[in-house]
């Protein structure tokens, strides 16, 4: 079976293609057309189909449309509840549904050739749940989802047992653990459906002195689901302007915002895994991008093992409904092979855009030796190698780096991304030894959703990637799985006895992840970067040498 599985109706359009179960390709339309997000959140634009990473994803596959089995797309318009108060967009709902219900015939005149037939519906929340389970490398497994919203619920909770879907509970809208999220996001002075992790970073600096007033506004309801009542914000903390100053109580709100909706995520895995008593547990959904509560679900929830879909934004839902037709075909799953799924550029394709923009470089012996002694000289260096990643997490393809034991760099860093100072840069570290520098948290972590404690006594060693409650979220290379990475870690401990780098994503704020060599060039011209290691050729800021 050839599925190409398209999310398109809230945000993070993005486009997948499973064959015969396998995961051949995916990739979000931002990357391709620069736009952050790839549109709008608003019901006007649900008629934007992913169309260029559509197209990648078929040339990768070596498919012409005529040729695909089923077009599974992320929503369900027949699942929508017309009834439904305080979730209408503000009386357009009903245009995002119309636009949903008349996608075949948009992706007929976005691909010709493609039969309209073919094209299936499948809900928002069970693609986020295939996303996790069916990728995942379990077998039968719990599965939580939550998120803003999908057609009527905002979480879903069941079990994949022998590749069948079971729906256990799901939340009616409009209570939502992740529009609650939002609207704390929008307070605070920040992007909602966007920058909900700067909340959770925020939330490090303050004390949840709020917390027991919002418990009564936010908690469980003990069957599956849980009860959000509208929060008075500006009882707890002034509304801030995007360019406004951050104060104390602002902290505190991100705080109590972050405890709050950790409990009930602890109190839905609890509920969960004693219907099923599953040992594993699989996630997806935006709320699932939270690694701080990932992290106190995996210390202090009754699952042994958590997997999180690295792609658990809406994004992550074109892979999830492509999954579950094929399930649903019959089809044998294999599991997710990582998060590189998107677009790579081979060595002379590299060259020949290097010669193109007319800059000096090098071929370097060996691209890993080279970066590794530019770190150890305190330089800043984009890296761009290999297969991009599905996702919003920098995972050592598309990545900017840095020397870990500088306290500075963390500074350093933020300036060159154009972000705020309190936020975090991660570490990436050796799978093996990663377990001498990080505890608390899961290991191997190799997609950066989970916060591990830093030792004690590695804290002054490394303190860039430090954060200030003495967490970091790591990302775990395994050799086997990433030679050259490994190679570089090796290299950079070498000469200064750290087995761990910097790694941020490269790009700069408000643009998407770098993909193409393009944006790599675009964004090595634009900011202060020392050195630009793409594939195996070198391109270094005229006047810095090591």
């Amino acid at each position: 079976m050839r599925i190409l599985g398209i999310n398109a109706v809230f945000h993070d359009p993005a486009a997948a293609i499973v064959v015969d179960g396998r995961i051949v390709a995916a990739a979000e339309e931002e990357r391709f057309t620069r736009r952050k997000h790839g549109k709008s959140p608003v019901p006007f634009s649900t008629w934007e189909l992913p169309e260029r990473s559509a197209a990648w994803c078929l040339d990768a596959a070596g498919l012409d449309p005529s040729e695909l089995d089923a077009v599974a797309y992320s929503y369900d318009p027949m699942s929508v509840d017309d009834t439904l108060e305080g979730v209408d967009a503000g009386g357009w709902e009903k245009l995002r549904t119309l636009y949903a219900r008349r996608v075949p015939a948009f992706l007929r005149t976005l691909f010709p050739g493609l039969a309209p037939d073919v094209v299936r519906f499948v809900r928002h929340h069970v693609a986020h749940a295939a996303s996790a389970a069916l990728a995942s490398p379990f077998d039968d497994c719990a599965v939580l989802t939550s998120d803003g919203r999908g057609e009527a619920e905002s979480a879903l909770l069941g079990e994949y047992r022998d590749g069948k879907f079971v729906e256990l509970a799901h939340q009616k809208l409009p209570h939502s653990l992740g529009l609650t999220y939002e609207a704390a996001t929008a307070h605070l002075g920040f992007q909602r459906s966007s920058d909900e992790y700067k909340v959770m970073a925020l939330a490090s600096y303050g004390t949840p002195r709020f917390l027991d007033e919002l418990r009564e506004l936010v908690f469980a309801s003990g069957d599956g689901g849980f009860r959000t009542a509208p929060v008075p914000w500006d009882r707890f903390a002034p509304a801030r302007r995007p360019d406004g100053e951050l104060l104390p109580e602002h902290a505190d709100l991100a705080a109590s915002v972050q405890r709050v909706t950790e409990e009930v995520l602890l109190d839905l895995a609890r509920w969960l895994h004693d219907r099923t008593g599953h040992t594993d547990l699989a996630m997806a959904g935006g709320t699932a991008l939270n690694c701080v509560a990932n992290t106190r679900l995996y210390a202090e929830g009754p699952f042994e093992r958590i997997w999180v879909q690295p792609a658990s934004g809406d994004a992550g839902t074109a892979l999830g409904a492509a999954l579950q037709l094929a399930a649903d075909f019959g089809e044998a799953i294999e599991p997710m092979p990582g998060a590189n799924l998107g677009r790579e550029w081979h060595e002379d394709e590299l060259r020949t855009w290097l010669d193109r923009a007319r800059v000096p470089y090098e071929r370097c012996a060996d691209i890993a030796e080279t970066v590794a002694e530019a770190l150890a000289d305190d330089a800043i260096v984009a890296w761009f190698q290999g297969r991009s990643e599905f996702g919003p997490r920098a995972l050592g393809r598309r990545s900017l780096l840095a020397h870990p034991g500088r306290a500075e760099n963390l500074e350093r860093l933020n300036e060159v991304k154009g972000r705020e100072q309190f936020r975090p840069v991660a570490p990436m570290v050796l799978a093996e030894r990663a377990a001498e520098l990080f505890d608390r948290g899961p290991i191997p972590s190799p997609y950066m959703l989970f916060v591990h404690d830093v030792k004690p006594q590695w804290r002054d060693r490394i303190p860039a990637v430090t954060h200030v409650d003495g967490t970091a979220r790591i990302q775990t290379v395994d050799r086997h799985d990433d030679p050259l990475l490994a190679d570089m870690l090796t290299a950079f401990e070498r000469r200064t006895g750290l087995p761990t780098v910097v790694n941020t994503s490269l790009n700069t704020a408000g643009r998407p992840m770098v993909d193409d060599p393009r944006d790599a060039l675009e964004c090595f011209g634009s900011a202060p970067v020392d050195l630009l290691a793409i594939g195996p050729f070198a391109v270094r800021r005229k006047g810095w040498a090591p």
